[in-house]
């Protein structure tokens, strides 16, 4: 998985060069003429630190340490008024979440899982938590105050972002042993849910409300629907 976002970073970085060639000034012998594009777009690529919280949590759970959450990608950006501070936005990214808690996940002889939450005076733990890999499409409605001399600007994006979870995993280690488990099939694939970012220039505080849940609904704890969601807080970094 490391190998995957190494890859994005240096590509992001190499599009990122190319790109600025395009939006510079042209250099003469003896003097520079600036050029403005009254056409520009504000395409970005984003990279977001994020903290996961668990909601509808079933009674007895507890997160413990930081529960992060890294997300990487590009957004094209498709201006929709003539001014061209109000625009859409269409993007494509990767991100990996971890959920640091007190759930034991267990799998059975028949290849099923076991959900419980984990008695601490009986076992004791030094890590336990699951972490989903997904590749995501942001969908934004975007209004900045940028033009096109000025690439340091207020902006207020929202939108939906809807992910596949193409990988996930679960680890625990703890006074009975250490447990893997990966691929759990009780975790749902489909991933969709609102988001808000707002700031100035390359800091934006960022917010992911999670619509659906992490477990498909047939999984079950302690007799009880396990029907968590994630909401997520952090920052959001904009680079041109």
């Amino acid at each position: 998985m490391k190998q995957v976002f190494v890859f994005l970073v240096f590509f992001f970085a190499a599009a990122h060069c190319i790109g600025q060639i395009e939006r510079d000034t042209i250099q003469t012998q003896n003097d520079s003429i600036t050029v403005v594009d009254d056409r520009y777009r504000e395409d970005q690529f984003y990279f977001s630190l994020t903290y996961n919280l668990l909601t509808k949590a079933p009674s007895g759970l507890s997160q413990q340490g930081f529960s992060a959450g890294f997300h990487l990608g590009f957004i094209r950006d498709f201006p929709i008024n003539e001014r061209r501070n109000w625009a859409v936005g269409v993007g494509l990214g990767i991100s990996s979440n971890s959920y640091n808690q007190n759930i034991l996940i267990k799998e059975t002889v028949n290849g099923e899982y076991n959900y419980s939450i984990i008695n601490e005076d009986s076992i004791s733990f030094n890590k336990n938590k699951f972490t989903t890999y997904l590749v995501e499409m942001p969908f934004e409605l975007r209004w900045r105050t940028s033009t096109a001399k000025d690439y340091k600007f207020w902006r207020i994006y929202t939108g939906v972002k809807v992910g596949y979870v193409f990988y996930n995993s679960s680890k625990f280690d703890g006074s009975i042993g250490k447990i893997k488990n990966s691929n759990i099939a009780d975790i749902n694939g489909f991933r969709y849910g609102l988001t808000l970012s707002a700031g100035y220039s390359t800091w934006n505080a960022h917010i992911y409300y999670g619509l659906n849940s992490l477990f498909d609904k047939s999984t079950m704890i302690d007799g009880d629907s396990l029907d968590m969601t994630s909401i997520k807080i952090g920052l959001m970094f904009y680079i041109l």
